[in-house]
């Protein structure tokens, strides 16, 4: 996800990405610890994907 996408992102629908992107990263991590994942790095860019959105909802809460 760029960052052009995530600043087009009203604050709600920004914490439900947050949310959903969460669960997905928690769901790629218990299957990688039974089978390893075919492209472990997918974990890598859900996890920059999560700080980036974390990130851009942090900065609108210190920008009010």
């Amino acid at each position: 996800m760029k960052t052009s996408e995530i600043k087009g992102l009203d604050a709600k629908a920004l914490a439900e990405r947050i949310e959903s992107e969460e669960a997905k990263l928690n769901q790629l991590k218990l299957n990688h610890a039974i089978t390893p994942l075919e492209n472990p790095s997918q974990i890598k860019a859900v996890r920059r994907d999560v700080a980036r959105l974390k990130t851009e909802l942090r900065q609108r809460e210190l920008n009010k």
